[in-house]
């Protein structure tokens, strides 16, 4: 019996076909063509509520879309925002919330979407109780803490009565201690390594910039220790003396440095 072959172009051509009605078959039918804002607000709350962040972010998107130029519009750009960082979107959700702010500067919302700003980069860096974790945050970049300040800040000064407002100004303190304390993790460095004049130079940095924060004890300790190990008496005396005025019953002179298992934050 004659067989025909089919020829290497008709291979090509025989495939390729098979790939297009594949991708015709697979073409994704848009479910929420006649779908409300509405509909499609209740859909996104109802798999954000689920905790299926993933699929609410493209139906708020949607919803932009659908909605531009009104309210819920507004509120579906805020809402995709905090899906976004809780679905681990964390650069899509600060780039969402800086397109927020451009776009409607006298919305009513700017209080919040400060706040999350701050919430994201706060979270990003430091996380809500990222003091139970072995490497704190003094020890981590500093980048986020920084810009979550900022926005902190910013809902602060501008909304002072925000409900927002009481929860940034703690975590503002908190952002400002662990800054402190990184200066003097770097002090403390460079102190283990022997470069003494760098771990003053660094602890006299936390003492100029930050006030009445717990880190600042430590600070005092690395200049005295750096002081004597460089044979310095009479700076080593000078630095004690302020340490022992300011801190009098200080557990450094009596303990040294605190263990690797001991956190900055920890007071008793």
């Amino acid at each position: 019996m004659f067989r025909a072959k089919l020829s290497v172009p008709s291979w090509i051509a025989l495939s390729a076909a098979a790939l297009l009605v594949a991708g015709c078959s697979s073409t994704s039918v848009d479910k929420t063509a006649n779908w409300s804002p509405n509909r499609i607000y209740a859909e996104a709350k109802d798999e954000a509520g689920s905790g299926a962040y993933d699929k609410a972010v493209p139906l708020y998107e949607k919803l932009e879309g659908r909605a531009a130029g009104t309210p819920l519009a507004q509120q579906a750009q805020l809402e995709k925002a905090y899906a976004q960082y809780k679905s681990g979107e964390k650069a899509n959700a600060v780039a969402t919330i800086d397109r927020f702010l451009k776009l409607h500067p006298a919305s009513p919302a700017i209080d919040y979407a400060l706040y999350l700003k701050g919430v994201i980069n706060f979270n990003d860096d430091l996380g809500m109780f990222a003091f139970l974790t072995r490497q704190d945050l003094s020890e981590r970049d500093q980048k986020a803490a920084k810009e979550s300040f900022e926005s902190f800040k910013e809902l602060a000064t501008r909304f002072p009565e925000s409900r927002y407002a009481p929860d940034a100004r703690q975590r503002m303190n908190y952002i400002v201690n662990s800054l402190a304390q990184y200066e003097v993790h770097v002090a403390r460095y460079y102190y283990s390594r022997g470069a003494y004049l760098a771990a003053i130079n660094r602890a006299q940095l936390a003492l100029s910039d930050y006030r009445e924060v717990p880190a600042l004890e430590e600070a005092l300790y690395i200049i005295v220790r750096s002081y004597d190990a460089l044979g310095m008496k009479d700076l080593r005396d000078d630095a004690q003396r302020v340490l022992t005025t300011n801190y009098p019953h200080s557990e450094y002179l009596a303990r040294g440095f605190k263990g690797k298992d001991d956190p900055w934050w920890k007071v008793w």
